[in-house]
Protein backbone atom coordinates (compact mmCIF):
# COMPACT_ATOMS: atom_id res chain seq x y z
CA UNK A 1 0.00 0.00 0.00
CA UNK A 2 3.09 2.40 -0.07
CA UNK A 3 2.25 3.71 -3.14
CA UNK A 4 -1.24 4.39 -2.36
CA UNK A 5 -0.07 5.82 0.46
CA UNK A 6 1.89 8.02 -1.71
CA UNK A 7 -0.69 8.92 -4.15
CA UNK A 8 -3.48 10.32 -1.19
CA UNK A 9 -0.45 12.40 -0.15
CA UNK A 10 -0.14 14.64 -3.60
CA UNK A 11 -1.68 17.97 -4.23
CA UNK A 12 -3.94 17.75 -6.77
CA UNK A 13 -7.14 18.92 -6.81
CA UNK A 14 -9.38 19.56 -9.92
CA UNK A 15 -7.18 21.63 -12.90
CA UNK A 16 -4.02 20.79 -10.94
CA UNK A 17 -3.39 17.85 -11.88
CA UNK A 18 0.20 18.45 -13.02
CA UNK A 19 1.77 16.83 -9.84
CA UNK A 20 -0.07 13.86 -9.80
CA UNK A 21 0.47 13.19 -13.43
CA UNK A 22 4.61 13.86 -13.01
CA UNK A 23 4.25 10.94 -10.37
CA UNK A 24 2.43 8.42 -12.43
CA UNK A 25 4.59 9.70 -15.63
CA UNK A 26 7.84 8.97 -13.42
CA UNK A 27 6.09 5.33 -11.55
CA UNK A 28 5.35 4.41 -15.02
CA UNK A 29 8.54 4.67 -16.29
CA UNK A 30 10.49 3.45 -13.48
CA UNK A 31 8.39 -0.11 -13.21
CA UNK A 32 6.71 -0.69 -16.86
CA UNK A 33 10.15 -2.71 -17.77
CA UNK A 34 8.59 -5.23 -14.92
CA UNK A 35 5.17 -5.78 -16.26
CA UNK A 36 3.74 -8.58 -18.34
CA UNK A 37 4.30 -6.38 -21.62
CA UNK A 38 5.35 -2.50 -21.63
CA UNK A 39 2.88 -0.35 -23.11
CA UNK A 40 3.02 3.43 -25.08
CA UNK A 41 2.79 6.28 -23.34
CA UNK A 42 0.48 9.05 -24.98
CA UNK A 43 0.96 12.61 -22.94
CA UNK A 44 0.57 15.13 -25.68
CA UNK A 45 0.20 18.83 -25.08
CA UNK A 46 -2.93 18.05 -26.12
CA UNK A 47 -3.70 16.45 -23.09
CA UNK A 48 -2.87 18.62 -20.95
CA UNK A 49 -2.10 16.34 -17.68
CA UNK A 50 -3.74 13.71 -18.33
CA UNK A 51 -1.72 10.56 -19.64
CA UNK A 52 -2.92 7.39 -21.85
CA UNK A 53 -1.43 4.03 -21.87
CA UNK A 54 -1.83 1.19 -24.70
CA UNK A 55 -0.93 -2.44 -24.36
CA UNK A 56 -1.55 -4.92 -27.00
CA UNK A 57 -4.22 -4.68 -29.48
CA UNK A 58 -6.88 -3.13 -27.17
CA UNK A 59 -10.50 -3.55 -26.88
CA UNK A 60 -11.48 -2.22 -23.73
CA UNK A 61 -10.18 0.88 -21.98
CA UNK A 62 -10.35 2.07 -18.18
CA UNK A 63 -10.47 5.29 -16.46
CA UNK A 64 -9.29 6.63 -13.48
CA UNK A 65 -9.44 10.05 -12.57
CA UNK A 66 -6.76 11.58 -11.08
CA UNK A 67 -8.19 14.80 -9.54
CA UNK A 68 -9.40 15.16 -5.91
CA UNK A 69 -12.34 17.34 -4.58
CA UNK A 70 -10.66 20.78 -2.20
CA UNK A 71 -11.02 24.93 -1.96
CA UNK A 72 -9.84 27.28 -3.90
CA UNK A 73 -8.81 30.69 -2.24
CA UNK A 74 -11.09 33.79 -2.55
CA UNK A 75 -10.71 36.73 -0.78
CA UNK A 76 -9.10 37.53 2.88
CA UNK A 77 -9.17 34.14 3.48
CA UNK A 78 -12.65 32.84 2.41
CA UNK A 79 -12.77 29.62 0.73
CA UNK A 80 -14.60 27.92 -2.01
CA UNK A 81 -15.93 24.20 -2.88
CA UNK A 82 -13.78 22.35 -5.49
CA UNK A 83 -16.45 19.60 -5.98
CA UNK A 84 -18.51 18.59 -3.29
CA UNK A 85 -15.84 18.49 -0.37
CA UNK A 86 -17.12 17.88 3.65
CA UNK A 87 -16.71 21.18 5.56
CA UNK A 88 -16.93 20.24 8.90
CA UNK A 89 -15.18 22.60 11.31
CA UNK A 90 -11.43 22.29 12.24
CA UNK A 91 -11.03 20.16 9.37
CA UNK A 92 -7.08 21.02 8.21
CA UNK A 93 -6.73 22.38 5.19
CA UNK A 94 -3.11 22.42 3.22
CA UNK A 95 -1.32 24.06 0.73
CA UNK A 96 1.16 26.17 -0.63
CA UNK A 97 0.98 30.19 -2.17
CA UNK A 98 4.35 31.71 -3.29
CA UNK A 99 5.40 32.95 -0.17
CA UNK A 100 4.95 29.10 1.60
CA UNK A 101 3.60 26.30 3.23
CA UNK A 102 0.13 26.95 4.79
CA UNK A 103 -1.59 24.73 7.17
CA UNK A 104 -5.14 25.74 8.98
CA UNK A 105 -8.08 24.90 9.88
CA UNK A 106 -11.25 25.26 8.27
CA UNK A 107 -13.68 27.72 10.07
CA UNK A 108 -17.18 29.42 9.00
CA UNK A 109 -18.50 32.96 10.00
CA UNK A 110 -21.59 34.22 8.27
CA UNK A 111 -22.55 31.10 6.46
CA UNK A 112 -19.45 31.21 4.62
CA UNK A 113 -16.25 29.20 4.77
CA UNK A 114 -12.64 30.22 5.57
CA UNK A 115 -9.16 28.92 6.82
CA UNK A 116 -7.83 29.90 9.81
CA UNK A 117 -4.36 30.98 9.07
CA UNK A 118 -1.87 33.80 10.58
CA UNK A 119 -1.58 35.83 7.54
CA UNK A 120 -3.55 36.53 4.25
CA UNK A 121 -3.49 34.09 1.56
CA UNK A 122 -2.56 34.86 -2.34
CA UNK A 123 -6.05 34.62 -4.34
CA UNK A 124 -6.79 31.47 -6.62
CA UNK A 125 -4.76 29.10 -4.08
CA UNK A 126 -5.74 25.70 -4.02
CA UNK A 127 -6.03 23.85 -0.66
CA UNK A 128 -6.80 20.21 0.24
CA UNK A 129 -7.41 17.88 3.38
CA UNK A 130 -4.21 17.54 5.22
CA UNK A 131 -2.91 13.62 4.50
CA UNK A 132 -3.60 11.21 7.78
CA UNK A 133 -3.11 7.72 5.93
CA UNK A 134 -4.62 4.63 8.15
CA UNK A 135 -3.89 1.29 7.58
CA UNK A 136 -5.41 -1.40 9.77
CA UNK A 137 -5.46 -5.40 9.39
CA UNK A 138 -8.97 -4.70 7.63
CA UNK A 139 -9.37 -0.62 6.16
CA UNK A 140 -7.69 1.89 4.35
CA UNK A 141 -8.43 5.15 5.64
CA UNK A 142 -7.59 8.36 4.06
CA UNK A 143 -8.26 11.74 2.26
CA UNK A 144 -8.83 11.19 -1.29
CA UNK A 145 -9.22 7.38 -2.05
CA UNK A 146 -11.67 8.57 -4.21
CA UNK A 147 -9.97 8.60 -6.66
CA UNK A 148 -6.37 7.68 -5.63
CA UNK A 149 -7.50 4.16 -5.16
CA UNK A 150 -8.83 4.15 -8.48
CA UNK A 151 -5.35 4.96 -10.07
CA UNK A 152 -3.91 2.80 -8.01
CA UNK A 153 -6.50 -0.02 -9.34
CA UNK A 154 -5.36 0.63 -12.43
CA UNK A 155 -1.61 0.83 -11.82
CA UNK A 156 -2.44 -3.12 -10.50
CA UNK A 157 -4.17 -3.73 -13.10
CA UNK A 158 -1.28 -2.49 -15.67
CA UNK A 159 0.99 -5.12 -14.34
CA UNK A 160 -0.38 -7.87 -16.14
CA UNK A 161 -2.57 -6.41 -18.73
CA UNK A 162 -1.86 -7.34 -22.28
CA UNK A 163 -4.38 -5.92 -24.20
CA UNK A 164 -6.27 -2.87 -23.57
CA UNK A 165 -5.86 0.86 -22.51
CA UNK A 166 -5.46 2.84 -19.41
CA UNK A 167 -6.63 6.40 -19.83
CA UNK A 168 -6.08 8.98 -16.39
CA UNK A 169 -8.35 11.85 -16.84
CA UNK A 170 -8.76 15.12 -15.10
CA UNK A 171 -11.93 17.08 -13.63
CA UNK A 172 -14.12 14.48 -12.97
CA UNK A 173 -14.80 16.05 -9.43
CA UNK A 174 -15.47 19.64 -10.64
CA UNK A 175 -17.30 18.79 -14.07
CA UNK A 176 -15.69 17.17 -16.48
CA UNK A 177 -14.15 17.78 -19.24
CA UNK A 178 -11.21 15.94 -20.45
CA UNK A 179 -12.95 12.77 -21.31
CA UNK A 180 -14.20 14.10 -24.50
CA UNK A 181 -11.15 14.29 -25.97
CA UNK A 182 -9.44 11.68 -24.52
CA UNK A 183 -12.41 9.28 -25.72
CA UNK A 184 -11.97 10.67 -29.46
CA UNK A 185 -8.70 9.95 -29.25
CA UNK A 186 -8.55 6.18 -27.43
CA UNK A 187 -11.92 5.51 -30.17
CA UNK A 188 -10.47 7.09 -33.56
CA UNK A 189 -6.97 5.40 -32.86
CA UNK A 190 -7.64 2.01 -31.43
CA UNK A 191 -11.52 1.33 -32.28
CA UNK A 192 -12.30 1.29 -28.70
CA UNK A 193 -16.29 -0.09 -27.65
CA UNK A 194 -16.14 -0.59 -24.35
CA UNK A 195 -15.07 1.50 -21.21
CA UNK A 196 -14.48 0.45 -17.41
CA UNK A 197 -14.52 3.70 -14.91
CA UNK A 198 -12.09 2.31 -11.84
CA UNK A 199 -13.62 4.82 -9.42
CA UNK A 200 -14.60 4.81 -5.72
CA UNK A 201 -18.66 4.64 -5.01
CA UNK A 202 -20.37 5.01 -1.73
CA UNK A 203 -21.59 3.00 1.34
CA UNK A 204 -25.15 3.45 1.36
CA UNK A 205 -28.34 1.15 3.15
CA UNK A 206 -28.37 -1.29 -0.14
CA UNK A 207 -24.66 -0.96 -0.28
CA UNK A 208 -22.44 -2.64 2.53
CA UNK A 209 -18.43 -3.24 3.68
CA UNK A 210 -16.96 -6.72 2.89
CA UNK A 211 -19.62 -7.21 0.09
CA UNK A 212 -17.69 -7.21 -3.05
CA UNK A 213 -16.55 -4.77 -5.41
CA UNK A 214 -19.72 -2.56 -6.57
CA UNK A 215 -20.75 -2.92 -10.36
CA UNK A 216 -22.99 0.44 -10.74
CA UNK A 217 -26.36 0.19 -12.65
CA UNK A 218 -27.05 3.40 -13.12
CA UNK A 219 -26.47 6.59 -11.43
CA UNK A 220 -27.30 10.09 -12.70
CA UNK A 221 -26.37 8.15 -16.36
CA UNK A 222 -28.03 5.21 -17.17
CA UNK A 223 -25.04 2.82 -19.03
CA UNK A 224 -26.42 0.38 -21.98
CA UNK A 225 -28.03 -2.68 -20.29
CA UNK A 226 -27.09 -5.14 -22.98
CA UNK A 227 -23.20 -4.44 -21.49
CA UNK A 228 -23.68 -4.04 -17.93
CA UNK A 229 -25.70 -7.88 -18.21
CA UNK A 230 -22.17 -9.05 -19.78
CA UNK A 231 -20.06 -7.61 -16.96
CA UNK A 232 -22.58 -9.18 -14.41
CA UNK A 233 -22.29 -12.49 -16.02
CA UNK A 234 -18.68 -12.89 -16.54
CA UNK A 235 -18.49 -11.78 -12.39
CA UNK A 236 -21.26 -14.31 -11.79
CA UNK A 237 -18.66 -17.51 -13.04
CA UNK A 238 -15.89 -15.84 -11.61
CA UNK A 239 -17.00 -16.47 -8.14
CA UNK A 240 -15.20 -12.86 -7.73
CA UNK A 241 -17.88 -11.28 -4.44
CA UNK A 242 -19.80 -8.24 -5.85
CA UNK A 243 -22.96 -6.44 -4.83
CA UNK A 244 -24.85 -4.31 -7.52
CA UNK A 245 -25.47 -0.40 -7.02
CA UNK A 246 -28.77 1.54 -8.46
CA UNK A 247 -29.00 5.16 -7.52
CA UNK A 248 -30.46 8.27 -8.99
CA UNK A 249 -27.70 11.21 -8.50
CA UNK A 250 -23.96 11.07 -9.04
CA UNK A 251 -21.58 10.71 -11.64
CA UNK A 252 -18.25 9.67 -13.20
CA UNK A 253 -16.37 9.79 -16.43
CA UNK A 254 -18.91 7.48 -17.46
CA UNK A 255 -21.65 9.99 -17.86
CA UNK A 256 -18.94 12.07 -19.74
CA UNK A 257 -18.34 8.59 -22.62
CA UNK A 258 -22.13 8.97 -22.61
CA UNK A 259 -22.52 12.54 -23.67
CA UNK A 260 -19.65 12.04 -26.19
CA UNK A 261 -20.34 11.58 -30.02
CA UNK A 262 -18.86 8.24 -29.58
CA UNK A 263 -20.57 4.71 -29.15
CA UNK A 264 -18.48 3.59 -26.14
CA UNK A 265 -20.49 0.97 -23.88
CA UNK A 266 -19.45 2.04 -20.00
CA UNK A 267 -20.15 0.51 -16.52
CA UNK A 268 -18.84 2.43 -13.19
CA UNK A 269 -16.93 -0.60 -11.01
CA UNK A 270 -15.06 0.36 -7.63
CA UNK A 271 -14.77 -0.20 -4.08
CA UNK A 272 -17.35 1.82 -1.90
CA UNK A 273 -15.74 3.78 0.68
CA UNK A 274 -17.40 5.38 4.38
CA UNK A 275 -16.79 9.06 4.90
CA UNK A 276 -16.84 10.13 1.86
CA UNK A 277 -15.23 13.31 0.99
CA UNK A 278 -13.72 13.72 3.88
CA UNK A 279 -10.24 13.23 5.09
CA UNK A 280 -11.23 10.05 6.64
CA UNK A 281 -12.36 8.16 3.72
CA UNK A 282 -12.77 4.69 4.55
CA UNK A 283 -12.16 1.23 2.48
CA UNK A 284 -12.36 -2.37 3.59
CA UNK A 285 -9.27 -3.73 1.72
CA UNK A 286 -11.48 -7.34 0.61
CA UNK A 287 -13.46 -4.50 -1.24
CA UNK A 288 -10.11 -3.86 -2.96
CA UNK A 289 -9.20 -7.38 -3.35
CA UNK A 290 -12.00 -7.98 -5.38
CA UNK A 291 -11.97 -4.44 -7.14
CA UNK A 292 -8.47 -5.44 -8.83
CA UNK A 293 -9.43 -9.18 -9.52
CA UNK A 294 -12.13 -8.14 -11.46
CA UNK A 295 -11.01 -5.66 -13.37
CA UNK A 296 -8.12 -7.83 -14.23
CA UNK A 297 -10.88 -10.74 -15.16
CA UNK A 298 -13.07 -8.08 -17.32
CA UNK A 299 -9.87 -6.89 -19.18
CA UNK A 300 -9.13 -10.00 -20.52
CA UNK A 301 -13.04 -11.33 -21.10
CA UNK A 302 -14.72 -8.18 -22.54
Amino acid sequence: MKILKELCAIHSPSGEEKLISQYLKRYISENMSSWKKKPIIYSEKGFQDCIILSFGIARTAIYAHMDSIGFTVKYNNEIIKIGGPVTDENILLVGHDSIGQIEGKLIKKDKKLFVDFKRTIERGTSLTFKPNFRETSNHIQSCYLDNRLGVWNALKVAETLENGIIVFSSWEEHGGGSVGYLTNFIFNKFNIYNALISDITWITKGIQENNGVVISLRDSGIPRKEFINRIIAITKESGIKYQLEVEDSGGSDGNEIQKSPYPIDWCFIGAAEMNVHSPDEKVHKEDINSMVSLYKLLMEKL
